[in-house]
């Protein structure tokens, strides 16, 4: 018996929000925006601590103590928000540039700035906290996503697990077979892109002809919805949603978080190279932060007491985290050799003593 598909209708063009771009509540009522003032409230706490850490691991590279690293700046509701309503057993599945996500589910800034720095493989304590290593290559996170909801589904467990990807990464050969396999054994995934309107240097318009990413799900058969990624509510009522469907034996959701990326791809990029100042000036406008604070203000729950606190916090957090960089062990370099395989295999025994050889010379 077919399946029940999705219809082009079933996709709105329209992003879901739940607080308009000069902070005030919208008219949005399929999704409700009532969540405890301790949420309210730690949900901007948390924005506000990922845009200042995110500024100090970018200081930490330009000062020669991380090798790369990948700016959140401007996706903070995108990735507050839909990390927040997961449970601590859903499994992630992140690209290189969610770190609102991990710091939401508990790994610390510094585990983050040792995968970029190069002193631990994959990151520090990040499958503790059922997070999957952090992926650079684009789109492979995908497919281990949904083998991980297929091995869950086997299993009977009632996890859920969400891969993370960019708009460049939908149009990766991995992106498409993890959103079919998805589809087919309705795999209890979803599929979260943040559209952050390029991929390097390459503007969302090349990479799709299709009305919107979240149009795409149509052809694999599942629900796709577009939401507004500067909007933390929006964000979390949306992915809320999707896994609760996903829980349910709903199958998978394709989510496109519209937002923008206020910095530069990595590091080693400078976006004034490709993208037009009044694009940015205009996206600039609606930063997700003051948005949300704005909101929080009109809900008679933002104090001077709340951001002293914050800023109390986002010090001490900058401090650790410098600390942990710079005064941190350097890489053991018998890492390289021997978490590749249970047991060594000759070709790397000899390549590690032609490294060791090489290092001793250079004392």
């Amino acid at each position: 018996m077919a399946k029940n598909r999705p219809t082009a209708m079933a996709i709105d063009l329209e992003p879901v929000a739940l607080i308009d771009a000069d902070g005030a509540p919208t008219t949005e009522t399929r999704y409700r925006r009532v969540l405890p003032t301790e949420t309210l409230c730690w949900l901007y706490e948390m924005m506000v601590v990922t845009r200042e850490l995110d500024t100090e691991l970018i200081n930490l590279q330009r000062q020669g103590e991380l090798a790369l690293f990948a700016s959140c700046r401007g996706q903070e509701a995108a990735q507050i928000g839909a990390a927040a309503c997961l449970r601590k057993t859903d499994w992630l599945f992140p690209q290189y540039r969610e770190l609102g996500v991990f710091l939401v589910r508990g790994i610390p800034a510094a585990h983050v700035a040792a995968a970029w720095r190069g002193t631990w493989n994959g990151g520090l304590g990040f499958t503790e906290k059922c997070c999957a290593p952090i992926s650079v290559p684009v789109g492979t996170q995908t497919l281990h996503a949904v083998g991980a909801a297929m091995a869950a589904q086997r299993l009977g467990e009632d996890s859920v697990t969400v891969a993370f990807l960019g708009d460049g990464g939908t149009s990766e050969g991995d992106a498409h077979e993890a959103l079919n396999f998805a589809a087919v054994f309705d795999a209890p995934c979803v599929f979260y892109v943040q559209n952050n309107q390029w991929a390097i240097s390459v503007p969302v318009a090349h990479q799709t002809a299709a009305e919107s990413i979240a149009h795409k799900a149509i052809g694999y058969g599942m629900p796709g919805i577009r939401v507004d990624g500067n909007d933390p509510l929006a964000c979390y009522a949306v992915m809320a949603e999707a896994a609760a469907r996903a829980r349910a034996g709903g199958g998978p959701t394709l989510i496109e978080a519209v937002t923008y990326r206020l910095g530069p791809h990595t590091t080693s990029d400078d976006p004034t190279r490709y993208r037009p100042q009044d694009e940015f000036d205009r996206w600039s406008a609606l930063d997700p932060i003051p948005r949300y604070r704005t909101y929080l203000q009109g809900q008679g729950l933002w104090t001077q007491r709340l951001e002293d606190r914050i800023w109390a916090r986002v010090d001490r957090l900058r401090t650790e985290l410098r600390a942990a960089v710079v005064e941190g062990p350097d890489i053991d370099v018998d890492e390289l050799f021997t978490t590749v395989f249970a047991e060594m295999t000759p070709a790397l025994e000899e390549q590690r003593r032609a490294l060791r050889a090489e290092l001793a010379q250079a004392e």
